[in-house]
């Protein structure tokens, strides 16, 4: 069975120059290739994981007309509670066999109207759902910074390219809790086949497998993060601005056996977002003879927007 690749951070954080530029290659060379890579050393503790996780247990278990307090259809499913098979991926006529909860950047009110955000729901059911959630929030945009700048070595532009994009960028944490299925799901599935928005996903070890790459060859294969592990990708927006140097590669999360169906399946993504402003205009140095400039000019909020409308996310 194929790999995805693995690498640590901390490698690219030392003194040690030869350290850092392996870093560079490997993951570079990774998202180039399947544009997936598996990133320890990072910025979440186990701790923080297993608190999180507590949470989103204790949420997903509050009684539906609970949870629906706090769904928010005008806010485009960017924050609060989104119920279970309201998000379908593009091209699909099935909902997600899914239900999830959104966190966003968190900033003073006046910040939040300057960028046009929407504000955080607070649970008051669960006075630590919120906190657990900002922290790990922060640890996961830390680390993200970390592999972008990394990126931008890769791509022979400065090093700190993304830090002024992604600064109160429009990011979201999104808890998902995949339900016990025990009826004959037809055609649906826990996610169907799909590419990311964003710039990088960062998604923490799931609570039970499922989630596969499809692969150069036209294969699915298995991604699973080790315990201490983020499996990172690449978004739409990254291998749009880099001409597709960078792979935003689809992938989707499977219905498991019979068994396994009956179980909950919980996973954790981070989706780094740029700023709305920021220029998805193709990278000069991702432009050659033999790869010419593949896309036109748009901004990341308006590739956001064309893109919640193909979710069903937002209404023209």
């Amino acid at each position: 069975m194929k790999r995805i690749p693995s690498v640590n951070l901390q490698d690219f954080l030392s003194n040690d120059s030869q350290k850092k530029s392996d870093f560079v290659k490997s993951i570079g060379s990774a998202f180039q290739d399947i544009g997936f890579c598996a990133v320890h050393g990072h910025f979440l503790d186990d701790d923080l994981v297993s608190r999180l996780y507590e949470q989103i247990k204790l949420f997903f278990d509050l009684p539906i007309d609970v949870k629906t307090k706090y769904e928010h259809p005008e806010y485009s499913g960017q924050r609060g509670y989104v119920s279970f098979g309201k998000e379908s991926a593009k091209g699909s006529k099935h909902g997600d066999l899914k239900e999830y909860w959104h966190f966003g950047q968190y900033l003073k009110s006046s910040e939040i109207t300057k960028y046009n955000y929407f504000p955080n729901i607070v649970v008051e059911e669960l006075p630590e759902f919120n906190v657990v959630g900002k922290e790990v929030y922060k640890s996961l945009e830390k680390t993200a910074k970390y592999v972008l700048r990394a990126l931008a070595i890769y791509l022979e532009i400065d090093e700190n390219y993304f830090d002024q994009y992604i600064k109160n960028g429009n990011s979201i944490l999104r808890p998902i809790h995949y339900p016990p299925i025990t009826e004959d799901p037809k055609e649906a599935v826990r996610a169907a086949a799909h590419g990311d928005i964003n710039l990088i996903t960062l998604l923490m070890g799931a609570h039970g497998k499922g989630l596969q790459v499809l692969d150069s060859q036209e294969n699915w294969i298995d991604a699973v993060a080790e315990k201490n592990e983020l499996m990172i990708n690449i978004g739409d927006m990254l291998s749009r601005h880099t001409n597709n140097v960078l792979k935003s590669t689809v992938h989707r999360v499977v219905n498991p056996d019979k068994e396994l169906l009956k179980k909950s399946r919980y996973s954790i993504p981070f989706f780094m977002h740029p700023i709305s402003d920021m220029k998805l205009n193709v990278i000069d140095s991702c432009i050659c003879d033999e790869y010419p400039k593949a896309y036109e000019d748009i901004t990341a909020g308006e590739f956001l927007d064309e893109r919640l409308v193909e979710l069903g996310l937002l209404k023209k």
